[in-house]
């Protein structure tokens, strides 16, 4: 299989598990509603520092200020979100999770190529998961208003 098939198949697989929780969200009570609602925040915060982890990786290939700086936001972001968390408030959780999402798409995309089948992929998963953030949001505004 070729990497990038395999890089394919691996984004989208990955949206599974947010799917996964916003169904939950919506469909299931008691312990199966609450798991799927904390898993999803979880995944969330997993996924995000893995693309956090990402932009670390890169930041050897760059120069001294370009690296500084990219080290830096890979790290704030992690952080920021890891806050959000700890708010044990999920919907801030949920839409903070989702600006980091945002944020490094918008600095991938500012630091670096926005052409080819790479950056189209990324763009796609991202917006992606930030409209099953969204779907997760309403979610719990629908659990908590009825």
């Amino acid at each position: 299989m070729r990497s990038r098939t395999l890089m394919h198949l691996l984004g989208y697989a990955g949206l599974t598990p947010f799917v996964a929780g916003v169904y939950g969200t919506f469909f299931f009570d008691d312990y199966p509603g609450a798991l799927a609602r904390q898993a999803f925040v979880i995944y969330s915060l997993a996924i995000l520092c893995f693309l956090a982890g990402t932009l670390w990786g890169s930041a050897m290939h760059y120069p001294e200020r370009p690296k500084f700086l990219r080290l830096v936001i890979s790290n704030g972001i992690v952080i920021f979100a890891v806050l959000g968390i700890l708010t044990a408030q999920p919907v801030l959780a949920a839409a903070l999770l989702m600006l980091g999402y945002m944020a490094i798409l918008w600095y991938e995309r500012s630091s670096g190529a926005s052409t080819g089948w790479y950056p189209v992929l990324r763009a796609r998963l991202t917006w992606t998961a930030v409209g099953l953030h969204l779907l997760y949001i309403a979610g719990l505004i629908v659990r908590n208003g009825s």
